[in-house]
């Protein structure tokens, strides 16, 4: 693949950081768009929310990769920023109560946000495991399959080179493109404010646990060591979490029971 897509004046424009703006683009795009029609958010906020999303899944997500393999970045603190990128579910769970706080604070609809933000978020994801792809990270096991993935470039972070692999990112990529289409046949028949949000959060969990049993970067880390990673440990307990939050939203916070999103 092509870790670093082109060079303008010296400096390296790298693919993974390119498809993440896109993504960004893309989903600010969104969230201005539906923000505007479904609660009044202005292009300020839009804007000062994305930021702050940024911030908080750069330090989420470096300090669960740091986690991750704490002995090898405290002997290689460079890598840290300058190696491989994030894991999403640390970028993803400080990111959320950064976004309450924000929604609070600007007095925002929380729950319809939540539902603005679920898409918002399926498009910077897609985009960005699509970076992953052509950065050579977040890899998958070596595969007899003819879709299997072949990494030359000796930039790219995939191990071993040469050999075919599961091409994990391209899968995820398509698995989010498909949640985002369900959430967007949703959108219009939900049931209660949160709706969109959960159902995501249900989905990615799912989908997340089960694309871990193809991904050969084994630095991801593990709780039971092959068995359980970091990643499958958080996506069952938010599975679980958000099943109980789904039954108690869904009474709550009906559609037919409010004039205005809450």
């Amino acid at each position: 693949m092509h870790p670093v897509l082109f060079e303008i004046g010296g400096i390296s424009v790298y693919s993974y950081g390119f498809m993440i703006a896109i993504g960004a683009i893309a989903g600010v795009a969104y969230m201005v768009v539906r923000g505007k029609k479904e609660v009044g958010l202005t292009f300020d906020q839009a804007n000062s929310l994305f930021l702050l999303i940024f911030i908080a899944a750069f330090v989420g997500g470096k300090a669960l990769l740091f986690f991750e393999d704490a002995s090898y970045y405290i002997a290689h603190p460079g890598k840290l920023l300058g190696g491989r990128g994030f894991v999403f579910y640390g970028s993803f769970l400080l990111a959320v109560p950064t976004m309450l706080w924000f929604f609070r604070k600007q007095k925002l609809p929380t729950y319809a946000m939540l539902d603005i933000m679920a898409i918002t978020t399926c498009l910077v994801h897609m985009f960005g495991r699509l970076g992953c792809f052509m950065a050579g990270c977040c890899y998958g096991l070596p595969t007899d399959a003819p879709w299997g993935a072949i990494f030359t470039d000796p930039a790219c972070h995939a191990n071993p080179k040469g050999v075919p692999l599961h091409p994990t990112q391209l899968y995820e990529s398509g698995y989010i493109f498909l949640v985002m289409l369900v959430l967007l046949f949703l959108r219009g028949r939900r049931k209660f404010y949160g709706q969109l949000f959960l159902t995501y959060l249900l989905l990615y969990a799912i989908g997340r646990y089960a694309l871990e049993f193809f991904r050969g970067d084994i630095a991801r880390g593990f709780i039971i060591k092959d068995y359980l990673s970091h990643s499958q440990f958080i996506a069952l307990l938010i599975f679980i979490v958000v099943l109980y939050v789904y039954t108690r939203w869904s009474k709550r916070n009906q559609l037919s029971l409010h004039k205005k999103p809450i």
